[in-house]
């Protein structure tokens, strides 16, 4: 029988009640395929998946294709969300059979796991080059039943081949000498690799389809900040400005979809994820703080507030993403037939439709999607109109429009709640706290930062599970979910400037050193060694649609090396970085993070004591301005348990240190000063 009504992810009770004999990724599947000696067939995807539905209604609904898969098959779901580390592993087999992958994947494995064949979508009849659903099935079958010994051989070339993809992007050229491994050269040769790839009319890298690309942009706002490089933040700004401009971004109830279908941003594939809203709201606080662009702050409120009112458990952490479909129609949650405009704003109408390019024709399958097309000053004046007239008529249009799609039935939620993603969220909270010097902001941060460490420390205190839902926590924590914690704990220590949170994040350094680093190479498995229910463990490497857990590692080793004083840890980073830098230099938009922290390496990060009465106001203040490579503390008494607050005695005034190498200049007494000084070290 079907064994998913005993799980708590939404995606697996979506099939919950299919007539597939479906098992979750547990034991008991496999045991059962040794016994009977049957192929298992892994269907991987997530609740927002449009393929998946497509697939499941079908295929998987049926009931005599779902007999065939019962007699012949062990038939597991898995949903790629909980289990990241088991869709990597058939992802790679996918890849390397077709070239290409995607969701939802289908993957035939051995009883012992190992893959012999992958594919994606199949339809229920043949179409063109793609076989039927069912086709297939009997094809395998007759393959593993007839041609068992090319089947056992596919498998073990198969994992041979994802057992060593880890190693295609690492190189060795420059272990053990003491060349350095990026230069200014080096840095300028990944921004033109870049550029090529500029957009240079709607912003954002390439054509359709066109995802954020947020580490990218993130390395070139830091990399105009150090070299001063305007073409690198004009195309930050264009990007930025056309995304929020576009339909990828939702006009209004804040936050950002996927990605969009076309190269305008103006078409969104409309599904919502937390990480990507997570990720942008980081990104925009960085340029709010280097430009002062108020459409910058705009859209950072307007995200929170979407996040805030639709992804926010009531006792707290962020939920997972939202579907693209209502009422298994693709975003018609979030489109409109002029005539609807019309009647819910009345003598607004003509300018919000103008305003927003809404027509009688619509912009996308007959309907319209709202963008902004034009600039609001022009506009104004083309109408004649003031600018807050304006702007104040826009407002109460949003206001209705969106109390309005209110009362439409809504896209699928997915409530789960994972680790990693909620550490992302967090960050980017205090993030925006810092640009904005916001309260609310800082209050979510933090209190959710407690609130998911409660709900994923495992019973003995040692370390997390990965997901949470409906009260029970399963599965153990990855390397994502520990980097991205470390990350926001730092995070949160530059808004509290209590040393808790750094106590917590070095503590939770020596867990992912003693239970994911390979001590051959020093870089980081995916998995712990505590985790036994996959293939192999796997180094997950690329910056994809979040940044890989060894790049974020980098990140908290060089900063709580020098917060702690541990040259192990800065030389355990600057070994990662010499042995994939030739990587990053060749495919920088696959490595995006690890980009930035080849920048943060380069240049010299501005070590930071503030001391004194005043010294966390002060310190706070300081962090709205945008330096992007600082280690900053901040303490009203002595604290010599750190070194960079080791023999600065608090004096009634407040004072400002800049060090570098623990070596500092003489203190200055307010933040012009201060700012002036880190000037001279760029």
């Amino acid at each position: 029988m079907n064994q998913l009504h005993l799980e708590t992810s939404p995606y697996l009770l979506q099939h919950a009640h299919n007539p597939v004999h479906w098992y979750a990724w547990k034991p008991e599947a496999f045991d059962r395929a040794r016994e009977e000696d049957k192929p298992i067939l892994v269907s991987i995807g997530y609740s927002t998946c449009h393929w998946c539905h497509v697939m499941e209604r079908e295929s998987f609904e049926d009931e005599e294709i779902a007999a065939f898969m019962n007699k012949h098959f062990v038939n597991i779901k898995v949903d790629r969300e909980e289990r990241p580390d088991v869709d990597q592993i058939y992802m790679e087999a996918c890849q390397a059979i077709s070239g290409s992958g995607g969701w939802p994947l289908n993957c035939f494995l051995l009883p012992d796991g190992r893959p012999f064949f992958a594919g994606t979508y199949y339809p229920p009849k043949d179409m063109g080059n793609r076989p039927s659903w069912r086709r297939l099935l009997e094809y395998m079958v007759y393959n593993f039943r007839e041609e068992r010994d090319k089947v056992e051989a596919q498998a073990d070339q198969l994992t041979g081949a994802i057992r060593h993809s880890d190693s295609l992007f690492v190189s060795d050229q420059l272990a053990g000498t003491d060349k350095p491994f990026i230069d200014r050269a080096g840095l300028d040769h990944i921004f033109q690799q870049l550029e090529r790839q500029f957009d240079t009319r709607f912003g954002g890298f390439g054509g359709a389809p066109k995802f954020p690309g947020s580490m990218s942009l993130d390395f070139l706002l830091r990399y105009h900040y150090f070299t001063g490089t305007t073409a690198a933040l004009d195309h930050v700004i264009l990007s930025l400005d056309s995304m929020i401009r576009g339909g990828i971004y939702d006009q209004l109830g804040g936050g950002f979809a996927r990605y969009a279908t076309d190269r305008a941003w103006l078409i969104p594939h409309f599904e919502k994820m937390l990480y990507d809203n997570a990720l942008l709201v980081t990104l925009l606080s960085g340029a709010w703080q280097l430009t002062g662009r108020e459409i910058y702050e705009r859209a950072i409120r307007e995200t929170l507030d979407f996040i805030k009112r639709e992804m926010t458990a009531p006792e707290g952490g962020f939920y997972s993403a939202l579907d693209a479909d209502s009422e298994g129609v693709e975003g018609k949650f979030y489109v409109w037939n002029k005539s609807e405009i019309e009647d819910i704003l009345g003598a607004d109408a003509e300018v919000f439709c103008a305003f927003y390019g809404v027509s009688e024709a619509g912009n996308w399958e007959g309907h319209n999607i709202l963008w902004r097309p034009h600039d609001e000053t022009e506009f104004s004046q083309s109408q004649g109109l003031g600018i807050k007239e304006l702007q104040q008529l826009l407002e109460r249009s949003r206001k209705a429009l969106l109390r309005e799609r209110g009362k439409r039935i809504r896209p699928g939620l997915d409530d789960k709640i994972i680790l990693g993603w909620n550490a992302l969220q967090i960050k980017a909270y205090a993030k925006a706290a810092q640009a904005l010097n916001d309260e609310a902001y800082r209050q979510e941060a933090v209190n959710n930062l407690h609130l998911i460490w409660d709900y994923f420390i495992r019973e003995n205190g040692e370390g997390f599970y990965h997901v949470y839902k409906d009260g029970k926590r399963q599965y153990l924590a990855f390397l994502d979910d520990y980097a991205y914690m470390i990350d926001a704990l730092i995070a949160v220590y530059e808004l509290t400037f209590e040393t808790e949170y750094l106590e917590k994040a070095a503590e939770l350094t020596d867990w992912v050193l003693s239970h994911f680093l390979d001590q051959n190479d020093n870089l980081f498995y995916f998995t712990s060694r505590e985790q036994s229910d996959v293939l192999l463990r796997r180094k997950d490497m690329y910056d994809s649609a979040t940044p890989s857990g060894n790049s974020v590692m980098v990140a908290n080793l060089l900063q709580l090396s020098i917060l702690f004083d541990r040259q192990d840890w800065r030389q355990l980073a600057a070994g990662m970085l010499r042995r994939t830098s030739d990587a990053i230099q060749k495919y920088p938009s696959s490595f995006g993070n690890w980009a930035v922290e080849l920048l943060n390496w380069e240049y010299p990060k501005p070590e930071i004591a503030v001391v004194g009465t005043e010294a966390v106001a002060q310190a706070r203040q300081l962090a709205r301005h945008y330096l992007p490579n600082k280690v900053l503390m901040a303490s009203r008494e002595e604290n010599e348990q750190f070194p960079l607050l080791h023999g600065k005695s608090v004096l009634d005034d407040t004072k400002f240190y800049l060090c570098q190498n623990y070596s500092c200049r003489l203190p200055v007494s307010n933040i012009e000063a201060l700012l002036e000084q880190i000037e001279t070290m760029r």
